[in-house]
């Protein structure tokens, strides 16, 4: 009698610790505010779609997010919190496990500093920086595959505004130009895969202004004012 009186505490505690287990999850504190482990499906399925921790309506440490691939919960983002504000540490992740950028947000705002990577490689694609407003702001890079500069680019509040420059995979300079306020402005020269000057001249508010020079295999071949449309020389 005795063993089995024993036999059925133990039977209950399981059952009791069980429950409490899967009661432990999606729970609100006093004042209904999320509270400790959740994890939450996508409608109608099985599927997860995310899981982490609240602290008292904050969330807090690792959360993981997912997306929906031929009907199964694929892991696509993990976010991880502080206790202190609402800026995240955020990697986002293909469908094979490959980050494809990082970076920190503030709700669905980019902000800082921000990387992307070329399809299934560690290799950087872009590097750009981002204000507390999540608008581009400072220096902003495109590579190649092999590491070479393709693009650099300064932003002011999610303009374009300063120089610019644009390269071959070889790291020839193709284009060099100017911004301020997100028009052209200033002067602009493009170039050849072979470093010959193909045409040059001035923008005012992403307009040719003034002579424009072109070129034909390093050589001038003709002049146009671009404030009169008027051809000023033509090479015969």
């Amino acid at each position: 009698m005795i063993k089995q009186k024993v036999f059925t505490l133990f039977t209950l505690t399981l059952f009791l610790t069980s429950a409490y287990a899967q009661n432990s999850v999606n729970q609100f504190d006093e004042d209904g505010l999320r509270h400790g482990k959740w994890s939450k499906d996508y409608h109608n399925t099985k599927q997860k779609r995310y899981e982490g921790s609240f602290k008292h309506g904050k969330e807090i440490d690792s959360f993981k997010f997912y997306t929906l691939s031929s009907g199964k919960s694929v892991l696509s983002a993990i976010k991880v919190f502080n206790e202190k504000d609402s800026v995240a540490d955020v990697t986002f992740l293909a469908s094979n496990k490959k980050v494809i950028s990082e970076g920190k947000m503030n709700g669905k705002r980019f902000m800082g500093k921000w990387t992307f990577y070329h399809k299934n490689s560690t290799a950087k694609m872009i590097v750009e920086n981002y204000n507390d407003d999540g608008l581009l702001n400072g220096e902003r890079f495109v590579y190649f595959k092999n590491g070479a500069v393709a693009e650099s680019a300064n932003y002011k509040n999610g303009k374009l505004d300063g120089e610019s420059k644009w390269f071959s995979e070889q790291s020839a300079l193709l284009r060099h130009t100017n911004y301020k306020d997100g028009e052209l402005e200033g002067e602009t020269i493009n170039y050849d895969a072979s470093g010959n000057i193909t045409s040059e001249g001035n923008y005012i508010k992403s307009k040719k202004n003034g002579t424009w020079k072109y070129y034909k295999g390093g050589e001038l071949s003709k002049e146009i004012d671009h404030t009169t449309q008027e051809v000023l020389f033509m090479k015969e």
